[in-house]
């Protein structure tokens, strides 16, 4: 793991960041023509691309009754309670913060505005499966959508090689009322979502992560299909200081690293000291300790893991703004959070005791966070992303005349003489 000094943070974050990642050309046009044959063929084309990719071939691509009810036979009692907490938890936070999402009314010079807060449709919720497995997925998508109103909260995964979806997975679309399930993923999974198939009606909006692929077909459809995000790679940002534990900090690195070889952990401090004390400790827990997936971790923080070492806390606060990391740990012993007022990331976790690894799951945060420094423009999936703003407005004639010289002077500026036109028959008009 390469420790470095800060000099331009800017540049500096440019050449940290693993931009190999971002979408190809190639990737597109592969992409590309898989969602044009779904929008073509519909179901065939689904079962024929789950076949080429997942190795399964299906009967059907609806989850149903029968299994769901295979699926409780195949988890535990302990895992049911920790995905109805888990679903409890953040549940409670959404429903804090929609409350006071307002509708307001305003009126001005006897123009009456209203901005009313309502419900979008339909929602698709895209949970990575197949080899792994994420129901904690489709508590963060689903359960903002559903305190927000959405009436109709759809969700696919891929299958396993058995067929059939994850059971714990499945298990917690019952737990979080999901209305359909779709043994379907990948760049075909996301085409049904935005244009439906036979079996598989379209969503006005696609959120949840994927690797490569699925962010590609994410970026293709969304010029006809909203989205939440692209994601990139899982990111961790770690500012530290003196007092920091370096193991904690270590294990940290580690626990963000092992989701894949992509992964962009780093550390940010004022002192070569404590880069040194976490980088030994990083090199001593894995070449000592039994740890998992140890090839991944390895490789992820070889390839992306970095010390930073800045100056003083004002350069710490520039790098961490322009970096808006996904999550952003800081351990320090005094002003935590008055620097997490300061900073910009995806998700700010102060203390030592508030690991990232935990907010992934029970903290009741959303682990569905801007990764590539869209942090700077938007926060983790919530609410906001499945409500709209109903802009109403009303006006009387007598109002249109006060602005009518205004119009006619804008409108004739601008060259669009009918925009006046509009508004002086109106005027004239004796009713």
């Amino acid at each position: 793991m390469r420790i470095i000094e800060i000099t331009d943070h800017i540049r500096d974050i440019e050449k940290l960041r693993n931009y190999n990642y971002l979408v190809s050309n190639d990737l597109i046009k592969k992409v590309s023509e898989i969602i044009e044959n779904v929008r073509k063929f519909g179901d065939k084309s689904i079962i024929e691309y789950t076949e080429k990719f997942d190795n399964v071939k299906l009967d059907g691509i609806k989850v149903d009754e029968d299994d769901i009810k295979k699926a409780y036979r195949k988890v535990t009692n302990q895992q049911i309670k920790a995905i109805t907490i888990m679903k409890k938890r953040l549940m409670n936070n959404e429903k804090i913060f929609f409350k006071n999402i307002k509708n307001t009314c305003s009126v001005n010079d006897g123009i009456k505005f209203k901005k009313i807060v309502q419900p979008i449709q339909s929602v698709g919720c895209y949970i990575p499966g197949g080899k792994a497995r994420y129901p904690s997925t489709l508590v963060m998508c689903s359960v903002p959508a559903r305190i927000a109103g959405v009436k109709r909260i759809v969700a696919i995964s891929p299958p396993q090689d058995d067929g059939n979806v994850d059971p714990l997975t499945i298990v917690t679309s019952d737990i979080c009322e999901i209305d359909e399930f779709y043994k379907i993923g990948g760049p075909h999974g996301i085409a049904a979502l935005a244009f439906g198939t036979q079996s598989l009606k379209k969503v006005d909006k696609i959120v949840g992560p994927g690797g490569s692929y699925v962010t590609a077909a994410k970026q293709v459809i969304s010029s006809s299909t909203s989205i939440d995000m692209l994601a990139g790679p899982t990111e961790l940002l770690i500012y530290a200081d003196g007092l920091a534990d370096p193991r904690l900090v270590a294990l940290d690195l580690i626990s963000q690293a092992e989701h894949s070889t992509d992964t962009i952990c780093g550390v940010i401090t004022e002192s070569k000291s404590v880069a040194s004390k976490i980088k030994n400790e990083i090199e001593s827990i894995i070449s000592n300790d039994k740890i998992s997936r140890k090839e991944i971790v390895k490789q992820s923080l070889e390839r992306n893991g970095f010390i930073a070492i800045a100056e003083n806390e004002n350069k710490i606060i520039e790098f961490i703004n322009e970096m808006a990391p996904e999550h952003l740990e800081i351990m320090i012993k005094n002003g935590g959070e008055k620097v997490a007022k300061k900073v910009t990331s995806g998700l700010t976790l102060v203390g030592e005791n508030t690991p990232s690894s935990a907010s992934d799951y029970l903290l009741g945060s959303n682990h569905v966070l801007p990764t590539m420094s869209f942090g700077k423009t938007r926060s983790s999936l919530s609410v906001m992303d499945f409500i709209r703003i109903n802009n109403i407005i009303s006006s009387s004639k007598k109002e249109l005349r006060v602005l009518a010289p205004y119009i006619k002077c804008v409108t004739e500026a601008e060259g669009l003489f009918n925009h006046y036109e509009a508004v002086r028959n109106r005027l004239e008009n004796k009713k």
